[in-house]
């Protein structure tokens, strides 16, 4: 057992780091309370190869493993969690699906320019899109449908909380073929921002990350070609579930960068701030936060690496994957809660930047999987 990096993954870890603190830190508290899209920082990463790590070079992706992915992933979030989600969406539902399942003409015409995140010289990035109304957890209660025509499908319904719902250009989107077959009969569509009927909803004010954009998708007659059903018929269940497996490691290494974030912020606060006439740190109520936020934050990231070295030999990653969810995810709530409590009557105020963790923190719980779904998935995979 290795517990090494290697100079590949210290190289990106490091290039990771400098990015957030001098692209995305500028700015990140006036972003999230306009709710401004982080479209420089986007296009910015795009440049580093940070859109498409996971994909084949051949189809113009970095061609990086899945901890150098978590490693990234870390570090930008422990800034803005805003502008990871947008990564992370890209990275993990978007081009690692594709990159792995889709056909080689839908890799040539989407993944390639997917992966570098631009087309033409403007940012083109993608979405994708499970959740609705009435089918958030319960992913097989699909009410969009996508009715056969013969050499094209017509798409109608809506989709929810669907991240960089705005900004994409392609989105993955999940239909209902036939009810009759259930699960089996859900397939998964290449399908264009841009094509008639196809329309943006409002977009959703949230709690936190508010930086990237939440809408609604709404397809009306929607004309799919043939061609951009993604595998055989009756794929598309099995398509996203298995793509958000892999999902599930980005979002654990978003919800890591949030605690060590607020940790490190917590941290330097201790050494600076005084009470009773010494620094707060030497106070024992205090290093026993410091302690327990250490300790958790570095279990989290052991159960992190450990998922993606799963992933990257070709392991059944499920339990682990949602192992590493589920402790991160709850980590980072516990994490930026205590930090925000470090840090007294500071904490409640926007540039101390903690509070904004700890409201970035909560959808970690929730989205791609919440803390219960992730509960049921460990229960049934040690219950065998």
């Amino acid at each position: 057992m290795e517990f090494q990096l290697t100079e590949e993954h210290l190289m990106i870890r490091q290039a990771a780091r400098d990015f957030a603190r001098t692209e995305c830190l500028p700015g990140v508290i006036e972003r999230d309370e306009h709710q401004k899209f982080p479209k420089e920082q986007i296009e910015k990463l795009a440049d580093l190869g940070f859109m498409g790590m996971m994909v084949d070079p051949d189809y113009g992706g970095g061609g990086m493993d899945t901890i150098s992915y978590v490693l990234a992933m870390e570090e930008i979030s422990k800034i803005d969690a805003s502008t990871s989600v947008c990564m992370s969406v890209n990275n993990s539902l978007v081009c690692w699906g594709l990159n792995k399942y889709s056909s080689r003409e839908q890799k040539e015409k989407y993944l390639r320019y997917l992966a570098q995140g631009k087309k033409n010289g403007e940012l083109y990035i993608g979405a994708f899109l499970l959740s609705e109304p009435e089918a958030g957890s319960d992913a097989t209660s699909q009410k969009t449908t996508a009715i056969d025509k013969g050499d094209h499908y017509v798409l109608n319904g809506v989709k929810n909380w669907i991240t960089n719902g705005n900004s994409a250009s392609v989105y993955l989107v999940m239909a209902q073929t036939d009810a009759s077959k259930g699960s089996h009969g859900i397939n998964t569509f290449i399908v264009e921002k841009n094509w008639p009927g196809v329309v943006v909803g409002a977009k959703e004010n949230k709690l936190g990350i508010r930086g990237s954009d939440t809408h609604s998708i709404i397809f009306n007659e929607v004309r799919v070609p043939k061609e951009n059903r993604i595998g055989e018929d009756g794929f598309g269940f099995t398509f996203a579930m298995k793509t958000l497996a892999g999902g599930r490691i980005g979002i654990a290494a978003q919800a890591l960068g949030i605690a060590s974030g607020a940790y490190e912020l917590a941290l330097k606060y201790s050494k600076e701030r005084k009470a009773f006439g010494k620094e707060i740190m030497h106070h024992q109520a205090i290093q026993f936060k410091l302690a327990d936020m250490a300790t958790r934050i570095e279990a989290a990231r052991l159960l992190c690496l450990r998922s993606a070295w799963e992933k990257d030999h070709g392991m059944d990653f499920t339990l682990s994957s949602s192992m590493a969810k589920v402790f991160s995810s709850e980590t980072a709530m516990w994490v930026a809660t205590e930090a925000v409590q470090i840090h007294g009557g500071y904490g409640f105020v926007k540039e101390y930047h903690v509070e904004r963790m700890m409201r970035d923190a909560k959808i970690t719980q929730i989205y791609e999987g919440t803390s219960e779904v992730q509960r049921i998935v460990i229960g049934r995979s040690i219950l065998k």
